[in-house]
C-alpha cells in the first residue's frame, strides 16, 4: 500500500458573510468549531480535506479565499 504525502498545505480565509441565525444546528456548531462567531468575522485555516468538508457544510454562509503565503 503506498503512503500518499500531500504537497505542503496551503491556507484557506474563510469570512462568515451570512448569520448563523435560524439555521440548523450541524451548521451553527460547524462554524463555531471553525472560528465563525460574528458576520464578517474571518479565521485562516489548514487547507486540507478535514476543513474543505466543514467549509462544503456551510457554503452558503461563507466566502472563502485563499490566504496570502507568508515566506520566513
Amino acid at each position: 500500500m503506498t503512503e500518499r504525502n500531500p504537497t505542503p498545505e496551503g491556507r484557506l480565509r474563510v469570512t462568515l458573510v451570512r448569520s448563523s441565525i435560524g439555521k440548523l444546528k450541524k451548521q451553527k456548531v460547524t462554524l463555531l468549531s471553525m472560528g465563525l462567531r460574528k458576520v464578517n468575522s474571518t479565521v485562516d485555516l489548514p487547507d486540507n480535506a478535514s476543513t474543505r468538508g466543514m467549509v462544503q457544510k456551510v457554503h452558503h454562509l461563507v466566502r472563502v479565499d485563499e490566504a496570502p503565503t507568508t515566506t520566513e
